[in-house]
């Protein structure tokens, strides 16, 4: 009777067994943490000199960290990347002054793509240069600010933020990043028995730079301070998943939307080292961003990878993690990473990236870069130096770089798809003659003008 027994509980601890193998895992939740105007010299694992970053660089140890993640050198670009997966001469987003040019009839967001596969999608921050509301393009939930760099209510622009279409006070003593934050935190706890996409796309440290909560009395160095409330509100928010034990089940990434703004690029070193470019440049450090993604018991922890990816690559990949289905009428430049990430492959599916704003435009390697006007870089010092190549070189491994990257560009045919509708630079064409012209007269009674690279209080991409 004894060995009966034994046996009928070997047998059903069999099936059991065999029955948990076949159940299809639950999905994970999926949490985009997009930092604004976020360089790689303002992150210390990617060797920031003059900045620390411990809870962002615990999230990198805890998984995968990317030395060649690019974004498009302006946010307006990039966001439109990164939600839809297509380049912009597919989407019209050439620059921060086309958003109108994005239709939900003809593009697809992420959440639109993930809502299908059973997720629950929320929205959180900024929102400025996408059209329409977050809701239109399937986020269930939403707060959004008006423009970049809102923090207090003192900035005029700041005064009100937007929560699932009605608008909101911001109340004097209020830091908008904390209200972010809470609103973060309630979509997480309301949905935490179900998968949800979560994009956050927070303020910092995008200018205005003004004082923290955190900023002791007469600081002299904001830019700093703000980093660092970037990288508590990232720690707390890590913080908040372990207590609610949605960690080991939430794959995270942490990204820039593009390099460092121009007036904080000198003191954004590597190593000691000027980068070469910075928000707004086609140069390396225009496109190149901070990246990992961290994934418990499926992305490798602590490795740092040499491979290529751009932000258009997490729409396909999001798609296979989650099952979601892939979308037929749009063609979807991103290539699925997911074999990679979750270490189950060991080649890429890309060895080149594709990099375009306004009327500009380059294809990149591992060694060199070739622009739209066939001009020819060597890269193998990025991305502290990109040196022209000369075009008469007679290099045999230049000139076959050149060829290479042509064929690459005449295949994509960035010129046969939707042009600029600005100047050409991508950056707010319109505003920028307003800010030329008043700078001028200005200019004329002695003051001194405003900064001609497209610059005002906020950045080119406010």
């Amino acid at each position: 009777m004894k060995s009966l027994n034994f046996f009928a509980i070997f047998w059903l601890l069999v099936v059991a067994s065999l029955s948990a193998a076949d159940a299809p895992t639950s999905k994970p939740n999926i949490i985009f943490i997009l930092a604004d105007d976020l360089g790689i010299g303002n992150v210390s694992c990617y060797g920031a000199d003059h900045f620390q970053t411990p809870n962002i660089d615990r999230l990198a140890a805890s998984g995968m960290r990317f030395n060649h993640c690019y974004a498009a050198p302006l946010c307006g670009p990039s966001r439109a990347l990164l939600m839809t997966g297509r380049y912009a001469y597919h989407t019209g987003m050439t620059g921060n002054d086309s958003g109108p040019l994005l239709e939900p009839g003809r593009e697809m967001m992420m959440p639109r793509l993930l809502k299908p596969a059973g997720y629950v999608t929320g929205m959180c921050g900024k929102w400025s240069q996408l059209p329409l509301q977050p809701a239109d393009w399937g986020f269930d939930e939403y707060l959004r600010f008006k423009g970049s760099g809102d923090y207090w209510n003192t900035q005029e622009r700041a005064k009100t933020y937007t929560v699932n279409g009605k608008e909101v006070p911001l109340r004097d003593g209020e830091y908008l990043p904390d209200k972010m934050h809470e609103f973060v935190t309630r979509f997480i706890k309301r949905h935490k028995e179900e998968p949800f996409f979560l994009y956050y796309a927070m303020s910092h440290v995008h200018s205005d730079i003004l004082p923290t909560p955190d900023s002791p009395p007469g600081s002299t160095n904001l830019y700093w301070d703000n980093v660092v409330y970037m990288d508590k509100l990232v720690g707390k928010l890590l913080a908040e998943l372990d207590q609610l034990k949605l960690r080991d089940n939430t794959l995270i990434v942490f990204a820039g939307d593009n390099g460092t703004a121009p007036g904080y690029a000198a003191e954004s070193t590597v190593n000691s080292k000027a980068l070469s470019g910075h928000k707004g440049t086609m140069l390396e450090c225009g496109a190149l961003v901070p990246c990992m993604v961290s994934w418990p018991g499926k992305t490798p922890p602590g490795k740092a990878t040499e491979s290529f990816i751009d932000l258009a690559d997490f729409f396909p990949t999001f798609a296979a993690i989650t099952g979601a289905k892939m979308p037929t009428k749009q063609v979807i430049d991103g290539k699925d990473f997911s074999s990679q990430l979750a270490g189950q492959a060991e080649v890429w599916p890309r060895d080149w990236i594709f990099v375009e704003l306004g009327r500009q435009w380059y294809d990149r390697d591992a060694g060199w870069k070739l622009n739209e006007k066939s001009n020819l870089f060597n890269m193998k010092n990025a991305p502290f130096a990109e040196p022209l190549v000369n075009p008469n070189t007679q290099d045999a491994e230049a000139i076959e770089a050149r060829q290479r990257l042509q064929g690459i560009l005449n295949e994509l045919n960035p010129a046969g798809g939707i042009v600029d509708p600005g100047d050409g630079s991508g950056k707010h064409a319109n505003r920028n003659k307003k800010a030329a012209k008043k700078a001028g007269k200005k200019g004329k009674k002695g003051k001194k003008p405003a900064d001609m690279d497209s610059e005002n209080a906020n950045g080119p991409d406010d």
